[in-house]
Order: structure tokens, then C-alpha cells, then sequence
């Protein structure tokens, strides 16, 4: 029976060392951990692996549920595949684990409460945004894709493969491109 620690944060400027050494304290003997965000289960390798290791009587470890994600579906996902598999999730703040009904219960709720936050948050996000927008003050992200070196090259008959390595993005991102331009 392995205590298997899980830790997450969303940017990479974040630190995961807090979470680590509170897995380590409860004598964690595995911690995996990984810096993307919880909103889905997408690149988030080290959470897959986690859940491929565990076995009958583990014990998979987070310190906040919404460590764990920010959906209720996908956490009632995760308890599911831990069940499944015959091992348990324990959550540190507040304690509760999935060993009994109420624990079942409680995650339920906490995982529905951390999708409500991640609502919140981009609620927030939306309102600042607008009222940035509307002050003038909003200029967006900066463009990924230099757009016009894309239909520059184009125009000199090279092709979207080689569009693609020079300017750094896939040959779909060209085709994009090239569909938007007005010369397209």
C-alpha cells in the first residue's frame, strides 16, 4: 500500500514546493507533480501517470481538491478511476478521504464548489477585460504568428511546409493564415 502524492499549479511562474513538502509530511513515499493548468485533463502527464501506478489499497494524495481539477465531472472522473482501481484519494485541506460515504459526499460538494470558483474567475477575468477595453486600455495578446511574413512568403511561391519551420508554427496555422488574408 503506497501513499502517492499529486501536486499542481497552473503557471510555470507558481511554486509546487509548498504542496510537495506537505505530500512529503504525510509521508508520501511518491510525488509526482506538474505545472498546467486543472480546467481539463489535457497535458497533464504526470496526473496519467499517477493514475496508471496506483494499485488495490493506494492511497493517491492531494493537498486541495482543486489540485486535483476544476470540474466536478472530471474530479467525480478521477475518485471513479481511483475506486476502480481499488485505492483511495485523500484530500489535506479540509481532511477527507473517499474510505467512507460522507467522504464521498464532502469531495462531491468541494468538487462542485471548485467548478463554481473557476466560474468565478473567469467571470472576473471576463469584467476586467471589458472594462479595460472600454477605457482604452486593453490591447489583447500579442499575435503568435508573424501574419504578414506568412502571406509575404506565400507570395513568393513558398510553400506551407517551409512557411511553417521558418516562421515557427504547423502548416495548418499557415493554411489558416492564408484562408483569412484578403488575397487568400
Amino acid at each position: 500500500m503506497a501513499r502517492i502524492g499529486y501536486a499542481r499549479v497552473s503557471t510555470t511562474d507558481q511554486d509546487l514546493e509548498t504542496q510537495i513538502n506537505k505530500l512529503k509530511a504525510e509521508g508520501c513515499e511518491v510525488v509526482r507533480s506538474e505545472k498546467v493548468s486543472g480546467a481539463s485533463r489535457d497535458g497533464r502527464n504526470e496526473l496519467a501517470t499517477v493514475l496508471d501506478f496506483l494499485r488495490p489499497g493506494d492511497e493517491l494524495v492531494v493537498t486541495r481538491l482543486d489540485r486535483l481539477g476544476r470540474s466536478t465531472r472530471d474530479v467525480l472522473n478521477l475518485i471513479h478511476e481511483c475506486e476502480q482501481k481499488g485505492a483511495v484519494l485523500t484530500v489535506l485541506d479540509p481532511h477527507v478521504s473517499t474510505r467512507g460515504e460522507m467522504g464521498q459526499l464532502v469531495l462531491t460538494v468541494l468538487g462542485m464548489v471548485a467548478q463554481m470558483e473557476r466560474r468565478f474567475i473567469k467571470e472576473r477575468q471576463r469584467e476586467g477585460i471589458e472594462k479595460a477595453k472600454a477605457a482604452g486600455v486593453y490591447q489583447g495578446s500579442k499575435p503568435r504568428i508573424d501574419r504578414a511574413t506568412i502571406c509575404e512568403m506565400h507570395a513568393e511561391g513558398v510553400g506551407a511546409t517551409a512557411i511553417a519551420k521558418a516562421v515557427g508554427c504547423s502548416r495548418m496555422q499557415v493554411y489558416r493564415v492564408l484562408r483569412a488574408s484578403p488575397a487568400g
